[in-house]
């Protein structure tokens, strides 16, 4: 449930026109449910002759799950979704496998949808038109890691990667809030998390390395470096299926988390911006309103009448970022110790409040935000719609976060959008799930790496 450290400002207008494009079903063809994709017979005996019988699997549980994510915390998606259902999931047992089913599916014009944990929130790996989900958690080795990096299959979870690196006295740049995310999942369909305070996210330069498996007649896996990855990343899989990925990695820390509580939303986003200039720079700093805080499961460090800024800091800075809090009117419940203290407060980062709420009560919607107008008085912002929280995260950037409330009908969303960018509150508009993010550099990567539009088709509009 990784969200983007720098949303993109979308106005009103735009977002209607491009959710018009994705709801047109002559511009993106679904699949319903009982649709069969001509060859789908042929393709599966072939992939079972290459993977297995046992990794070739039509049971109809495992179709229901590979064809849904967590989109329906979005009640406008949650209209909409599942629009298509897969026919097929095949799940590798390693990455050099890959290629073999990639060619198989380009010759029988087959629809291949790579997925990892599915625990995207934007239906980015829903199978919009059918044929074949390539479940690819199978793929989970770590191959290897050096000074600075470290090499892994695209299934491979974060948590085993940070695991791995803490072991060499490294840790890695950032991780998304839902630890156990897969590498690939998280390049090709997330954006940043704990550690992105400092990294930014992961197309500022996380990303070393890229194995990618083209959907072409040979399907022949090809390496990118650096700045040439960024096509690939939160592409969807829509410009080939990351095989493998090599990721950065630096010196690693004693973290301990810092527990706090406000009584003024001024004074305590005051203490998150300055957090967020500590030095040495914090790993994560966040902040939640008391509706918020209220529907996490109670503990000592969490004030449910209060507003919560918590922060992941080095061990040496606590007595600093201790006094910041206590300078700005703050009250420091707890300083607990890794892992327990930095795990909680990565759980509850980025999308997490937004699970919380919605899993305590249902009928909310959410948007994610960021400018510093939300470092002020909130109330111009939380007028914008009926009974709005906020969420925030500290980014050297600028503060980003999530503004939840309640769910009413898609144009009021859209209407509120307008009002919040005229606010100066900068928006991301989650209620889709096509590509947003260098759309002409993926577009015009595709026609190469996939130029008969078979990998995860729907999610890439055309111009």
């Amino acid at each position: 449930m990784a969200a983007e450290p720098k949303p993109a400002t979308l106005s009103a207008d735009e977002v209607r026109r491009l959710t018009e494009l994705v709801a047109d079903e002559r511009r993106v063809p679904t699949a319903p449910a009982g649709t069969r994709t001509p060859g789908i017979e042929d393709f599966c005996r072939d992939a079972a002759v290459l993977l297995g019988a046992d990794a070739v699997i039509r049971d109809a549980e495992a179709l229901d799950k590979a064809s849904t994510d967590w989109a329906h915390m979005s009640p406008i998606l949650a209209a909409r979704l599942p629009a298509g259902r897969a026919e097929v999931v095949l799940r590798p047992s390693r990455h050099e496998l890959v290629p073999a089913v990639v060619a198989l599916a380009h010759r029988l014009r087959i629809p291949v949808t790579p997925r990892g944990k599915g625990t995207g929130n934007y239906g980015q790996a829903i199978p919009l038109r059918g044929g074949a989900v390539l479940d690819l958690t199978g793929c989970d080795r770590v191959l290897d890691a050096g000074d600075g990096w470290i090499r892994a299959e695209a299934g491979a979870k974060m948590s085993d990667l940070e695991a791995h690196a803490r072991s060499l006295g490294q840790e890695l740049w950032m991780f998304p809030s839902t630890f156990g995310t897969t590498l690939g999942g998280f390049l090709a369909g997330g954006n940043g998390g704990t550690g992105s305070l400092s990294n930014g996210t992961n197309g500022d330069g996380f990303v070393r390395e890229l194995t990618v498996v083209p959907c072409t007649a040979e399907a022949e896996p090809f390496t990118v470096r650096n700045e040439a990855a960024l096509p690939y990343i939160h592409a969807y899989g829509t410009t080939g299926i990351i095989a493998t990925a090599t990721v950065s990695l630096q010196r690693a820390r004693a973290w301990t988390g810092l527990f706090a509580a406000f009584d003024a939303w001024e004074s305590a986003t005051a203490a998150l911006a300055a957090l967020v200039r500590l030095e040495p720079a914090p790993r994560l700093v966040s902040m939640d309103e008391p509706g918020l805080v209220r529907t996490f499961a109670p503990d000592p460090a969490l004030d449910p009448d209060a507003l919560s800024l918590r922060s992941i800091v080095e061990e040496r800075a606590e007595p600093e970022a201790r006094a910041l809090v206590e300078r700005h009117g703050g009250r420091v419940l707890e300083t607990r110790p890794a892992p327990r203290g930095p795990a909680l407060i990565s759980s509850l980062s980025f999308n997490h409040p937004t699970y919380h709420l919605m899993k305590a009560e249902q009928g909310w919607f959410h948007l994610e935000i960021s400018g510093d107008v939300l470092l002020g008085d909130p109330s111009a912002v939380k007028a914008v719609y009926p009974d709005t929280v906020l969420h925030l995260e500290g980014m050297r950037a600028g503060p980003v976060g999530m503004l939840m409330a309640r769910y009413e009908d898609p144009d009021t969303v859209y209407r509120g959008i307008e009002a919040l960018n005229a606010l100066g509150v900068g928006v991301h508009d989650v209620h889709q799930w096509y590509v947003d993010r260098r759309v002409d550099l993926v577009r015009a990567t595709a026609r190469t790496t996939d130029p008969l539009g078979l990998i995860n088709p729907g999610h890439l509009l055309s111009a």
